[in-house]
C-alpha cells in the first residue's frame, strides 16, 4: 500500500523545507513554483522581500540542524557569516545600547536570502536521491484554485505561465500551501464552500529600505538600532557573502525611509548614532536602495477546530506572517517544517492529519507572533488592527519592562534572547528568576554610548 502523494504550493524557502520534511513520508511530492529557479543564486521576483536584510535565528538554526544535518555548515561554506549575540551584534534599544559579552547561547546566520535559498533547494533535492520519494518540481507554474469538497480537499489546479497557459490538474492526498503572504487559499476554499479562517491583524505601517555596500575596513560586529517613541526609526547593519554589508532601514508611518540613493545617509544621520553615520561614509554603495512596504502581521487561524478541510495545511507565511523586520521568517519556515516532519514520522498521512498537523505548525510559529506583535502594537494604527484585549496589554506591559532589563541583566536577557531568537517558548520569560527580576527591579537603564569591545 502507498503512503500517499502530495503537492507543495510555492517553491520558496517554506515550500522547499515543507518537501523535504515530506522525503521518506510519501510517494511523490509535487512542487509548484510560479518563477524559474536561475542557476546561480540571484534575487527573484517572487521572492518579494528578497533584497533585503535576512538573519537566520537560533531557534531556526537547530531546526534546519535536524532536518538537515550539516546544513548549517554548507550555509558558511557558501559564504555566509556565524555570529553570536550578544557578542557579535550590538543593539540601542529604546532605553540605551546593550551590553555586549560572549553568552554562547545563540548563533545566527547572515547572507543573502538568494544564497539562503539556494543552498537549501539544492540539499533538499539531494536528500530527494534515495529518500523513497519522488519529487517533481513544476516551474513557471502558477497554482489556481483547489480540487475536492468542503470536507475534503483532494489535488490542486494549477496552469502553465508560458505562452500555451494550459491548465491540469493534480490529484493529492495531501496539498500544503506554502504561498506566502499572498496566499489565495481563503478564496480556493471559499470556493469549495469551505468557511474562511479567522485572521488576526496587526499592522504597525512601517516601511523599510535596503541598500548593499561594500567597506573599504568591515566592522567587528553587527549593528542594531531600534526604533524609540522620540524617534519611531531604525537600521541594522550585517555582513553578508562576497565581502558585501547590507544596511537595513525601518520607520513607521510619516517616517519611512527614503529610496533615493542620495538620501539614504541623511536618514542615518537623523538616528542620531554617528559610529553607524560615519562607518557609512567610508562604504562603496553597490546597489540603489530598495524600499518594502507590506509588513504587517497577519495570523489566519486554520487551527482552530473545524477550520480546515481533511488534506489541507498552510505553513510559514501562508497561515502566519510577521513584520520581516524582526527576521523571524526564515527560523518560522524551518520550525514549521520539523514540526510536520515529527507528525509525519509519528502517524503517517491518516485520517486527521491535516488538522493534527496544522496545530503542530501553528504552535511553531507562536512565540514569534506574540514578540513581533508585542513590539509592533505601540504603532499600531486603528484601522484594520484587531483590537488589543486586556491580556495582551498585560503581556505588552511586562514585555516592555523585561526587554529594558535584557539589555543589561544578563539573567534576564539571557531569558529574553532564548524566546526572542526561537529557541524556547514564552514561558521562558515567566520563569521566577527572570519574573521577579522584571517586576521588582527598577525599570533600567542601557549603555550611554555604544559598547566597542567586548566585556572581558
Amino acid at each position: 500500500m502507498g503512503k500517499g502523494d502530495a503537492v507543495v504550493v510555492g517553491g520558496g524557502l517554506a515550500g522547499t523545507l515543507a518537501a523535504g520534511a515530506l522525503l521518506g513520508h510519501v510517494d511523490t511530492v509535487t512542487l509548484v513554483e510560479r518563477d524559474r529557479y536561475p542557476e546561480q543564486p540571484a534575487f527573484r521576483k517572487g521572492v518579494p522581500q528578497g533584497r533585503h536584510l535576512h538573519v537566520f535565528l537560533s531557534g531556526g538554526r537547530r531546526a534546519l540542524e535536524e532536518l538537515f544535518p550539516g546544513l548549517n555548515g554548507e550555509l558558511e561554506a557558501a559564504g555566509a557569516h556565524r555570529l553570536e549575540a550578544p557578542r557579535d551584534v550590538i543593539t540601542k534599544a529604546p532605553n540605551g545600547w546593550q551590553r555586549r559579552f560572549h553568552e554562547g547561547r545563540h548563533a545566527t546566520t547572515s547572507c543573502t536570502r538568494a544564497l539562503f535559498d539556494a543552498t537549501v533547494r539544492a540539499r533538499v533535492l539531494a536528500e530527494a536521491e534515495g529518500s523513497g520519494t519522488r519529487v517533481e518540481v513544476l516551474q513557471g507554474t502558477e497554482a489556481i484554485g483547489l480540487l475536492g469538497g468542503a470536507d475534503r480537499v483532494t489535488g490542486v489546479r494549477v496552469r502553465a505561465r508560458d505562452a500555451g497557459r494550459a491548465e491540469r490538474e493534480l490529484p493529492a492526498d495531501l496539498v500544503v500551501d506554502a504561498s506566502g503572504r499572498g496566499s489565495r487559499a481563503p478564496k480556493w476554499l471559499a470556493e469549495l464552500g469551505a468557511p474562511a479562517p479567522r485572521e488576526e491583524i496587526v499592522d504597525a505601517g512601517i516601511g523599510y529600505c535596503t541598500r548593499m555596500f561594500r567597506p573599504a575596513e568591515p566592522l567587528d560586529m553587527v549593528m542594531v538600532i531600534q526604533p524609540r517613541p522620540d524617534c519611531p526609526r531604525g537600521a541594522a547593519w550585517s555582513p553578508v557573502e562576497g565581502g558585501n554589508w547590507l544596511l537595513t532601514l525601518s520607520g513607521v508611518r510619516g517616517q519611512h525611509p527614503p529610496t533615493e540613493g542620495s538620501e539614504v545617509l541623511g536618514f542615518v544621520k537623523s538616528l542620531n548614532e554617528p559610529t553607524l553615520y560615519e562607518h557609512l561614509r567610508s562604504c562603496e554603495p553597490v546597489s540603489p536602495p530598495y524600499g518594502f512596504r507590506d509588513t504587517s502581521n497577519r495570523r489566519r487561524h486554520y487551527d482552530a477546530p473545524g477550520a480546515l478541510p481533511e488534506g489541507f495545511l498552510a505553513v510559514s507565511d501562508a497561515a502566519c506572517t510577521f513584520n520581516p523586520i524582526y527576521g523571524q521568517g526564515m527560523a518560522v519556515a524551518a520550525l514549521s517544517g520539523l514540526a510536520l516532519r515529527r507528525c509525519l514520522a509519528e502517524s503517517g498521512l491518516r485520517p486527521g492529519f491535516a488538522a493534527t498537523a496544522q496545530r503542530a505548525v501553528a504552535r511553531a510559529s507562536d512565540t514569534a507572533w506574540l514578540t513581533a506583535v508585542g513590539a509592533d502594537r505601540p504603532y499600531a494604527a486603528d484601522a484594520g488592527t484587531t483590537p488589543a484585549g486586556a491580556a495582551e496589554r498585560l503581556r505588552s506591559w511586562y514585555f516592555g519592562r523585561l526587554a529594558d532589563r535584557a539589555g543589561i541583566d544578563p539573567v534576564v536577557g539571557a531569558a529574553f534572547r532564548d524566546v526572542t531568537y526561537l529557541a524556547a517558548g514564552p514561558s521562558r520569560l515567566l520563569s521566577p528568576g527572570v519574573a521577579l527580576r522584571t517586576v521588582l527591579l527598577p525599570r533600567a537603564r542601557g549603555l550611554a554610548d555604544p559598547p566597542l569591545r567586548v566585556e572581558s
